[in-house]
Parts: structure tokens; C-alpha cells; sequence
């Protein structure tokens, strides 16, 4: 035994935690099993009486609904108002006396169909073949009348049951009424009774317990109307009054219990996902949790007295890197005695990785030490380089005043137009500016392209001043200006109109550019939408000009494009309406 535990001493850290977590677990396994084998000896026991308890529950207390309606229809037969009007009826032979006749049975069947709270209606097919109704009306078709007729007449007076269909989602008890005077039966046809239950609201009522009720009438489905699972599957195995099975259905295993009606001959089923009945082993899960915490506490407490002998070591390597922390690298990297063996565990190559890291991270302070000298330099050259855009503004000035001087109004115009723009352009320190200032940029532009395009290019804005303080990604409308005219204009040899205008909506100010061009065909705009058209031009593109404006005020804003061929063109700019504060 010394032995086995001198050699565990000196195993490996990957060693020594591989053995020990596999003695967790096999102790943990083993108990497990053994508590799961005695849970589900209980469940087993247990499961069937369950079952059969809360479906005979359910089937008891909606088989006692219908029966209570069942009586209800027989005491609306036995009615002797109701009878002595259907004999005045049947032998009636002048309307008006028909007509108030019906008028008293309705009032008779209103007052039976406030009785019973899961009625749809009361509804009578009298002698005549009229029918008359009371409650939650739905007409019921003459070919569904026939059968309900012909069945209730061979039924002899007793009830028949019609189950829900398609049209219909009403369980429906109909039988014939015949006369009768005290002891007198002459049993003469005087109609026949139909009442529509609602079935839905007496299964949500007085079902219990979960899972899912269907109720059978042989291969007949009375209830749901619309299944989810089909019974017929199963038809063989319910042959028996009561019992329970499994069944395994898209990959679900379904616990089906079955009860057989001795008041109707129903089958009612209980359908119960397989795990969900679970509950009766929860105890048992409880005491495994409790037993297996109080085995992982004891192996917790082991662990902290067997990891003290591993995190030595570790303790006086963290010594060691707060000493790097601090910048002092060569006492970090001394080893404490210069004839002290290291471990070849984990541990020993650590700290044999931590020296060579230390090492590493000198060198790397001298080599980032002249790499800061580099970036100092290339700093003072960048700075130098912001001189030429302001020596290039210089000499469009000196350009301009040249030509005031010399009277050349339309390079004048043009110099200030360009310079304008330019700055615009290169200046990055404002990527958000005012509509009134983005609007003067498309005047410099147009400006520019008006002395090019001359009479050609016909130039209307259509924005209202009081728009000028709404904010607006810079450089928006002048690309769409530059793509009118490069699409537009330019294929041309006549006179293009491009306009500018806005409209607003309720959160948003809708800015369009609009021109009068050849326009796009389809399949060329879907690629410009989804941004795999590639274009010749240089400039700001369509997709970058959208997300800028994602970016800047939300999804909900942004461009879109419109074009037919023919028609022109049209993009519109969606932003706020109104300024943030």
C-alpha cells in the first residue's frame, strides 16, 4: 500500500486530478443508480392508478354534464305548455294563428336555454318543417337537418348524439317529440328537439389533471374536432374497459391511459407526454441532490487540503510576476538557490516558460523603445503634410482675386465655388452638418457644373428654409447631384431637369433628387438595391451614403431609389424631422 501511495505522490498534477475526478464519479454514478432504480419502482406502481383516477375523474364529470343535459331535453319534451302548443300548431290551419304560436314556443325555449351554462342554442323542427330556435343561433344545413331528423325519428323518442364536424364545432342531442294528454299517449309527430352543446367549454371545465382528453365513439372522434394525434393507431389496443400504455409519436413518447363510458359507450383517452408524469420521483430527486452535495462538500474539503501541495509553487511564481509588474525583471528572473533541482511536473515548466517570458519582455521594451522614436517621427511628418491642403486654399485665393481684379467674373465664381467644395471634402472634423449647410455645398457644385453643362442643365430646389437646422451626414445630396448629371445628363444631348425638393412625413423629413433621364431597368436596380452593381464612378457611392445614415440616426432611416426606364430616376433621402437635443 506505501507503494501505490509513494508512486501517487510523485504522479502528475494531470494524473492525480484524472484519478480523483474518476472516483467522483463512480461514487456519484453508483448512487445514482441505485436511487433511480428505487424511483422507478415506485413510479411504476404508482403510475397506473394515477391515470386511471384522474381520467375516470374527468370522463365522470362530463358524462354527468351530458346526462344533466340529457334530462333537460326530456323535460323540454314533457312540457305541457310546450306540448299543447305543438298540438295547436300541428292542427292549425291559418297563419296567424301559426305565426303567434311559434311565437309562445320560442318564448318556451328561451326560457330552458338560460338552464344550462355549455349550451350553443335550443332549436325545434315543428310538424311543418319550420324551425325555430333560441340562444347562440347557427342554421344548420337542410342535408345535416335530414340525418339529424331521420336518426332522432329511429330512435323512438330516445336521444341520439351528433358529433362536431368541420362546420360545426356543437355535440348536438336531438330526439322526437310526441304527444301525449295525462295518460293519454297518442304519440302523434309533433317535432323534433335539437340542442348544440358546447363540448369545448365542458372538456376545459371539468377536465383534470394534464395531458390532452380525446373522446372516442368507436372509430368516431366526438372530441377534439381538430386532433392533433390520430387515434386510429391505437384502435386495437383499446379493447379492454380500462388500462395504459406508451406510444411513441414524432419522436415523443405519449403515456396513453383509457376508460370506456358505461352511460354511453364512450371511450375517453388521456394523453400525457412521458416526461411530464414524472412528478412522483421528485422526492427522490431531492434526496439524490441533498446526497450528492454532502459527498461533494466531503470531496471539496479533500480537495482544498490536496490542492494546498499544488498551489505552493504556483503562490511563489505569482510572487515572482508581481515583481515583473513592477518593471523589475532581473531579480523576477533569478531562481531562488542556483543548485535547487526544478520539478519536471506543470509546475516546474511554468516557471521555466516564466523566465523565458521574462527575457522576451526585455527585449521587447528596447525593440518598442525605438519603435515609439519611429512613431514620433511619422507623427511630425503627417503633421507636416496638413500644411498642403491649406497652401493649395492659399492659391485658390490668389486665383480668385486675380480674376476680380481682372474682371473674370465667371472664374471668380468658379474658384470660390471650388474651394468651398474642397474644404468640405477634406475637412473630417464635422462629420454632422446642417441641412442649410449641406445645401450650400450642392450650390457650389451646381455652380460649378452650371458654366459646363450651361442651358443643358435645368436646376430647381424645392427646400423650404425652415428645414435649414436639421442635421444631415455631410456630403449626402452633393454625390446624388453627381450621379443625375454622370447618368442623366451627361448620355444625353438634350436638357435634363434635376429638382430637389422635400416632404415630410410624420417622424421623418423625406429629401428626393430627381431627374428626368433614361432611368434603370429592373434587374439593374434590384443590383443597385442590394449593392452588387459595380459602378465607374469615383465618388461617394449610394450604399455608402445609406449607412451613414444607419449609423447617424437608426435603421428606420436611411436611401432609397426608384427608376423606370423612360421615367428617370428618383432617390430620396430619409432623415429626422426634428433636431435631437
Amino acid at each position: 500500500m506505501e507503494k501505490w501511495f509513494k508512486a501517487y505522490r510523485h504522479m502528475k498534477i494531470r494524473n492525480k486530478l484524472s484519478i480523483l475526478i474518476a472516483l467522483i464519479v463512480i461514487a456519484a454514478f453508483s448512487f445514482t443508480f441505485v436511487v433511480q432504480q428505487y424511483a422507478f419502482s415506485i413510479y411504476d406502481s404508482q403510475l397506473h392508478a394515477k391515470s386511471s383516477q384522474v381520467l375516470n375523474l374527468s370522463s365522470s364529470a362530463i358524462e354527468s354534464e351530458l346526462h344533466q343535459i340529457e334530462q333537460l331535453s326530456f323535460g323540454i319534451v314533457a312540457d305541457v305548455r310546450l306540448q299543447k302548443l305543438l298540438r295547436a300548431l300541428r292542427s292549425s290551419e291559418s297563419d296567424y294563428d301559426s305565426l303567434n304560436l311559434r311565437k309562445e314556443i320560442v318564448d318556451v325555449l328561451l326560457s330552458y336555454s338560460g338552464s344550462e351554462p355549455h349550451l350553443f342554442s335550443i332549436q325545434l323542427i315543428d310538424s311543418h318543417g319550420e324551425e325555430l330556435s333560441a340562444g347562440n343561433l347557427v342554421s344548420i344545413d337542410s342535408g345535416k337537418q335530414a340525418r339529424i331528423m331521420q336518426r332522432a325519428g329511429e330512435a323512438g323518442g330516445g336521444t341520439v348524439w351528433i358529433f362536431p364536424d368541420d362546420k360545426d364545432s356543437a355535440l348536438i342531442s336531438a330526439r322526437d317529440i310526441r304527444s301525449y294528454t295525462n295518460t293519454n299517449f297518442d304519440l302523434l309527430y309533433l317535432g323534433t328537439l335539437i340542442i348544440r352543446i358546447d363540448l369545448d367549454s365542458i372538456v376545459r371545465k371539468l377536465a383534470v389533471g394534464e395531458g390532452e382528453l380525446y373522446v372516442l365513439s368507436g372509430s368516431d372522434i366526438v372530441y377534439p374536432r381538430k386532433p392533433s394525434f390520430d387515434p386510429s393507431r391505437i384502435q386495437d389496443r383499446l379493447t379492454s374497459r380500462t388500462g395504459y400504455f406508451t406510444e411513441s409519436v414524432a419522436g415523443e413518447t405519449l403515456f396513453i391511459s383509457h376508460s370506456r363510458s358505461a352511460l354511453t359507450g364512450w371511450t375517453y383517452l388521456n394523453l400525457t407526454p412521458y416526461n411530464q408524469i414524472f412528478e412522483r420521483v421528485l422526492f427522490i430527486k431531492k434526496l439524490v441532490v441533498i446526497v450528492f452535495f454532502a459527498i461533494l462538500a466531503a470531496v471539496i474539503l479533500w480537495g482544498i487540503r490536496f490542492s494546498r501541495s499544488l498551489t505552493r509553487p504556483i503562490e511563489d511564481l505569482i510572487g515572482r510576476m508581481k515583481l515583473a509588474e513592477k518593471g523589475n525583471f532581473a531579480e523576477a528572473n533569478l531562481i531562488e538557490g542556483d543548485n535547487a533541482p526544478v520539478a519536471m511536473d506543470e509546475i516546474g515548466l511554468l516557471q521555466r516558460t516564466f523566465r523565458l517570458m521574462v527575457e522576451r519582455i526585455n527585449t521587447l521594451i528596447h525593440e518598442n523603445y525605438a519603435n515609439q522614436l519611429l512613431i514620433k517621427e511619422t507623427e511630425f511628418k503627417a503633421l507636416q503634410a496638413q500644411i498642403n491642403p491649406h497652401f493649395l486654399y492659399n492659391t485658390l485665393e490668389s486665383i480668385n482675386w486675380i480674376a476680380k481684379m481682372n474682371k473674370q467674373t465667371q472664374i471668380s465664381q468658379m474658384v470660390e465655388a471650388l474651394g468651398l467644395l474642397l474644404r468640405n471634402s477634406v475637412s473630417i472634423k464635422e462629420p454632422i452638418v446642417s441641412l442649410a449647410e449641406e445645401l450650400e455645398i450642392v450650390q457650389s457644385y451646381l455652380t460649378i457644373q452650371k458654366f459646363r453643362f450651361e442651358e443643358r442643365l435645368a436646376f430647381s430646389l424645392e427646400i423650404p428654409e425652415r428645414y435649414g437646422n436639421l442635421p444631415i451626414p455631410k456630403l449626402t445630396l452633393q454625390p446624388l447631384l453627381e450621379n443625375a448629371i454622370q447618368y442623366a445628363l451627361e448620355p444625353s444631348i438634350g436638357v435634363c431637369t434635376i429638382t430637389v425638393r422635400s416632404y415630410e412625413t410624420e417622424n421623418s423629413l423625406n429629401l428626393t433628387v430627381e431627374d428626368d433621364g433614361p432611368g434603370m431597368p429592373a434587374d439593374t436596380l434590384a443590383r443597385l438595391r442590394s449593392g452588387t452593381l459595380q459602378t465607374n464612378g469615383k465618388g461617394i457611392g449610394l450604399l455608402n451614403i445609406d449607412e451613414r445614415i444607419k449609423i447617424s440616426f437608426g435603421d428606420g432611416y436611411g436611401v432609397q431609389v426608384e427608376s423606370r426606364p423612360g421615367y428617370g430616376t428618383r432617390v430620396t433621402v430619409r432623415i429626422p424631422n426634428r433636431k435631437e437635443g
